[in-house]
């Protein structure tokens, strides 16, 4: 079954995966990010001021890089904060770019109910 991961430091991203309920969902940190996959999932990601972005980013590199995860990781999301302008879901777009995977959906803050629709849809697909 398709997993979500997910990175949240101030809880927002941590809110908008909860609200998908019928897929499991993994939190991965700076301190544990070597979890091994074994299905395919959708990497939601945060994106921050300037100087907590290197540690996102960080993060998730180390994350996607663990294993064999890049081959199950199947898209991003990307959340954010529309006053952060031209920065606004920064971290899926620069892994998106680096790693060549798929920016599947943009929310900000929590999301609205049409985000986790579209979450559960792209899930649906990979399935």
């Amino acid at each position: 079954m398709a997993k979500i991961v997910f990175f949240s430091q101030t809880g927002q991203t941590r809110k908008f995966v909860e609200k998908v309920k019928q897929y499991e969902s993994i939190e991965i940190t700076p301190s544990n990010f070597e979890i091994e996959m074994s299905e395919p999932f959708i990497l939601v990601m945060p994106s921050y001021e300037a100087n907590v972005h290197p540690i996102v980013i960080d993060t998730a590199a180390d994350f996607l890089e663990t294993s064999d995860n890049i081959a199950y990781c199947k898209g991003l999301f990307g959340g954010g904060n529309l006053n952060f302008a031209q920065l606004f879901c920064i971290t899926a777009k620069t892994l998106a770019k680096d790693y060549n995977i798929p920016l599947l959906h943009e929310f900000e803050f929590q999301g609205t109910p049409l985000d986790v629709k579209k979450l559960e849809e792209e899930l649906q697909k990979i399935e």
